[in-house]
């Protein structure tokens, strides 16, 4: 019985194994197929719209960048004139990386998105499904997802850049204003110079050296995964993406190599930010040579190579500068570390390896909370305050219709701004009172740090926001100055504009001094972390959508919108469209 039992299972292991074989070699046939169609399109697409949007808006950012600068209280003469130096070669930068990231990224989208659908249609669970899916998938949506990243990459270079420098221009300095001396002009342009002459060389130089250990590392750790069943072995339907991941380790590695030598660049010019940080040109000199080891030290960290360097590496600092300051990929919270490795070895600038360490498995990664679910969540929660707060006449249909058409939507700040902050700082009162530690959305998931998305972007609004809900919870606000503080938010700090009606009428200013200053310093960093997430174009796009919708829903077509077909759409359907 024993011997016809593992002999049985020896033949559902062989099946298992021939069936994923085939699926792959389906699937990798199929994918290519649809690749060769479809991704010249796609390509172009994105290629002709990045390059086209780069060179055509190019003389009005080198215009509104030097009028900033003229105009900007934030830095004092001597360093606007290293800046204005420092201009043309960032320009040039801007330029050369902008051509070609836009080839790169053409020609990475419009080609490997459709061989990665196909895979991931081999992972529904009817066979009829994974037919369907495995033909139609990354088709039609390759291409609109072109056009989705080239109105991305538009909105960023003619949205959120001038949103930036208009801030630099009319905002005051928070703390003191950025100052250097005319002297140490001529050496952060030295330094500059030497940065890019010496840094980019060596950095290409070890990069091109550890390529080999990278590739066949990688592997490695790949092959790990399929003999132990780990990472995303664990999961049968998940294996032929991994046999993608091996198949094109590779270009993983190429990328990794033109990634290592871009950022050369700037972590050469950086230096004449360290003269001016340390204000000595020594120091600058010395971080030249000390970033190549440090480099060095960090490749051989992840690639589990030797410890330390053998390359000089001087102290460039009088003292350890936090975290923020530093130009650096470093990661705090390394998995897997070798023993007696150098804690320093993850600090090295300008350089992004993946991560060799053992994966893990796909469902630990689906229990975290992810940042499309977060964004559905947050543009749902959006149309039910907006509509709430239409229905009460205290926004109208031609407020939605002037923000729309204004020009970069900064007509009307209480829609463009005051609707976000006040849905999320309804967001934060619903979690004071649910008594989550973290933050509870509308779908009832609470967001923690132990389950958020690990982006480094995320963190600029969740820890803040996290800081807003604490401050709340601690002032206990009374319903009264709840009602205030909305009313503050949604109308931007200016209430002179709040209308004429029953809203909220019963909410004053609290008799206390001290508590209406804190009501109105919450208010306004709400606001603040809103005027941030406009700068990603993702977010203003799908809330372009929604106001869409509102204002179609205020109309006789009870809240649907119509296509560029003119055929109609339901508001539902916007708000689940991907980003």
């Amino acid at each position: 019985m024993e011997g016809s039992s593992t002999w049985l299972e020896s033949i559902k292991q062989g099946l298992r194994v021939a069936y994923v074989v085939l699926v792959f070699c389906a699937a990798f046939f199929i994918g290519g197929l649809k690749a060769l169609i479809v991704g010249p399109f796609a390509a172009a697409i994105l290629i002709v719209g990045n390059i086209g949007v780069v060179l055509v808006l190019f003389p009005f950012h080198v215009a509104w960048t030097i009028y900033t600068l003229i105009k900007t209280n934030h830095v004092n003469i001597a360093l606007k004139v290293a800046l204005l130096l420092a201009l043309p070669v960032l320009f040039g930068l801007w330029l050369g990386l902008g051509i070609f990231g836009s080839i790169l990224v053409g020609l990475g989208y419009g080609f490997f998105t459709p061989w990665i659908s196909t895979f991931e249609a081999f992972r529904k669970e009817t066979q009829r499904e994974k037919f369907v899916h495995g033909i139609v998938d990354g088709t039609w949506g390759t291409i609109k997802g072109s056009c989705t990243v080239a109105r991305d990459f538009k909105d960023i270079c003619w949205h959120s850049y001038p949103l930036i420098l208009k801030e630099l221009r009319e905002g005051q300095p928070e703390n003191q204003q950025h100052v250097i001396r005319f002297r140490d002009i001529p050496s952060c342009v030295i330094v500059g110079i030497m940065g890019i002459v010496v840094d980019v060389p060596f950095y290409t130089i070890i990069a091109l050296i550890k390529s080999p250990y990278m590739l066949f590392k990688g592997w490695q750790r790949l092959l790990q995964d399929v003999i132990s069943g780990e990472g995303l072995f664990l999961e049968t339907a998940c294996i032929p993406i991994a046999g993608l991941a091996i198949l094109f380790w590779p270009l993983v590695v190429v990328g990794s190599v033109v990634m290592a030598i871009v950022s050369s660049i700037f972590v050469g010019l950086y230096g004449a930010v360290i003269v001016y940080q340390e204000r000595s040109f020594r120091r600058g000199a010395a971080y030249v040579v000390a970033v190549v080891a440090e480099f060095d030290e960090y490749t051989n960290d992840w690639l589990y190579l030797r410890d330390g360097t053998i390359l000089p590496k001087p102290q460039y600092r009088k003292k350890k500068m936090p975290y923020s300051s530093e130009l650096s990929t470093r990661r705090p919270d390394i998995s897997i570390k070798r023993a007696g490795s150098l804690s320093e070895a993850s600090e090295a600038p300008g350089f992004l390896v993946p991560n060799l360490a053992p994966s893990r498995s796909v469902r630990e990664t689906i229990q975290e909370v992810k940042m499309l679910q977060i964004s559905e969540n947050h543009m749902r929660a959006l149309a039910m305050s907006s509509k709430e707060l239409l229905d009460a006449n205290v926004i109208t249909q031609a407020d939605l219709t002037e923000w729309l058409n204004s020009k970069g939507n900064s007509g009307n700040e209480t829609i463009g701004f005051g609707i976000p902050s006040y849905t999320m700082l309804h967001s934060l009162i619903y979690s004071i009172k649910a008594g989550v530690n973290g933050l509870l959305l509308a779908n009832g998931i609470e967001l923690t740090p132990l389950n958020r998305p690990k982006d480094k972007i995320f963190n600029w609004f969740f820890h803040p926001m996290m800081v807003i809900k604490e401050q709340i919870r601690v002032l206990k606000l009374s319903e009264e100055e709840v009602m205030f503080l909305g009313k503050l938010v949604l109308f931007v700090g200016d209430l002179s504009s709040v209308p004429a009606s029953s809203w909220h009428s019963e909410s004053h200013a609290p008799q206390d001094p001290l508590r209406a200053a804190q009501i109105q310093a919450i208010s306004r960093r709400l606001v603040g972390i809103t005027r941030s997430m406009t700068k990603f174009p993702t977010y203003r796009r799908r809330y372009r959508q929604v106001v869409r919708c509102l204002i179609n829903s205020s109309t006789e077509n009870e809240g649907s919108i119509c296509s560029p077909n003119n055929q109609p759409v339901s508001c539902q359907e916007i708000l689940q469209e991907d980003v």
